[in-house]
């Protein structure tokens, strides 16, 4: 067993782990933060995305040894008490979602996306940026429209904030 220590959704958080324990594993059943899914187990559909020193990745493909010290943003972060984030906002007033299993991946890495191109984020942009995120409900369209719009409508700071 390993010792692991990280800051989560802004609060220091400690655990023991075996070296195997994913990422995602950690996260939802040492931390009981559940937003962040398990959909394939091995990386491919996207539901497990979160920010991880301010980048997105899929906590599927990472150890937590290999988190310990950094910095871990999950769906449950991203809100500012019950104020949502603006992308969380976005896909809620352009149904972004469906069954809503995809959607914490699809807004973490929307955030990304957002972050990387600001408001210059363009439908080619964002359906590229969703290639590793599968929604198996939609046609990605309603999702595309809510990340423009969360582009075009937030400020730097509010989607980089976390």
């Amino acid at each position: 067993m390993t010792e692991v220590t990280m800051t989560v959704n802004g609060r220091e958080m400690k655990g023991e782990v075996e070296d195997r324990t994913l990422l995602v594993q950690f996260l939802r059943e040492n931390l009981g933060l559940t937003g962040t899914h398990v959909g394939c187990d091995t990386s491919q559909c996207g539901a497990c995305v979160v920010h991880v020193d301010g980048k997105a990745v899929k906590s599927c493909s990472m150890l937590a040894v290999q988190v310990s010290g950094s910095e871990v943003t999950t769906i449950e972060g991203l809100a500012n008490g019950t104020e949502l984030h603006p992308v969380q906002a976005a896909f809620r007033e352009h149904h972004g979602l469906q069954c809503g299993y995809c959607t914490p991946g699809m807004i973490m890495t929307a955030v990304d996306l957002i972050r990387d191109h600001g408001s210059a984020l363009d439908e080619k942009a964002v359906r590229e940026g969703l290639e590793g995120n599968i929604c198996r409900c939609t046609g990605y369209h309603n999702i595309v429209k809510a990340i423009l719009a969360a582009a075009g409508a937030a400020q730097p700071q509010q989607v980089a904030a976390e």
